[in-house]
């Protein structure tokens, strides 16, 4: 904006001096959101279910300035999951700006070929999970005075994927939560986004992989002709958390290299 001082710029483009949680962030797309949001000033806490996990990606990131604290959490546990608050709590002082729900489960099967027992296990981890730590975490996202919400969702909630009916069934969940928080909680100063993926590192290329026969052709019609990477995905999440992205409020962003608007 013209005129607007250097400083107010850069506090624009910052997360110096905000708080984050972020499931999952020891491996894949979690761990290039903590890596992201940390690299933009703020402390993040995540959890993982493997302690030597945590402490090994904590003295990496120890090495590297940020700063990052971890705990032991199976998110698919409500119990483990309210002790999980109870921690972030504790680290950031009843205050949180930042919560990004990364930890999901995939499971791709025929539809008749899903079980009772895997439907139970997506829609609790996939959809329970991020729900109740949403409500969990509403006090402390409303106490920080700037709260933000990000789930990582996926294509497969927006169309039809092989093979995903039921995990496609919970991030379509996902995203509508998105919206219906983005809604209810404004009034709060909390704003609520979701990012969803096409397919990211996932080994999809590898002829032995079980969708390999189903997905490759589909991966060949997206028109930027390769698998994400995971920093493509947590650059846009670290953006729906920055002051600059202020006015964005329950947007499903697709990052799909072009493959949901691909009509020819």
């Amino acid at each position: 904006m013209a005129g607007m001082e250097p400083s107010l710029t850069i506090q624009r483009w910052s997360l110096k001096g905000m708080t984050a949680l972020v499931t999952g962030g020891t491996r894949g797309i979690g761990y290039a959101i903590v890596e992201e949001l940390a690299g933009l000033g703020a402390t993040v806490h995540t959890c993982s279910r493997n302690q030597t996990e945590i402490n090994k990606r904590l003295q990496e990131w120890e090495s590297q300035g940020f700063k990052v604290s971890g705990s032991v959490c199976d998110v698919g546990s409500s119990s483990q999951r309210e002790e999980l608050i109870k921690t972030v709590s504790s680290v950031f002082d009843g205050k949180l700006n930042i919560f990004v729900n990364n930890a999901a489960v995939v499971t791709l099967k025929d539809a008749k070929e899903y079980t009772h027992e895997h439907f139970s296990t997506i829609m609790r981890d996939n959809v329970e999970c991020p729900y109740h730590l949403s409500q969990l975490l509403h006090p402390l996202l409303k106490a920080s005075g700037a709260g933000n919400i990000v789930f990582v969702s996926s294509i497969s909630g927006v169309i039809a994927l092989p093979k995903a009916s039921i995990y496609a069934a919970s991030k379509g969940a996902i995203n509508q939560l998105t919206k219906n928080l983005a809604c209810e909680w404004a009034k709060d100063r909390i704003r609520t986004n979701a990012v969803a993926p096409w397919r990211v590192n996932t080994g999809i290329s590898n002829p032995d992989h079980p969708t390999a026969d189903e997905y490759i052709p589909l991966m060949m019609r997206t028109p930027i002709s390769r698998l994400a990477e995971a920093n493509e995905i947590s650059s846009m999440v670290a953006f729906l958390c920055l002051p600059a992205a202020s006015y964005i409020n329950g947007q499903v962003i697709n990052i799909d290299g072009g493959f949901t608007v691909c009509g020819f």
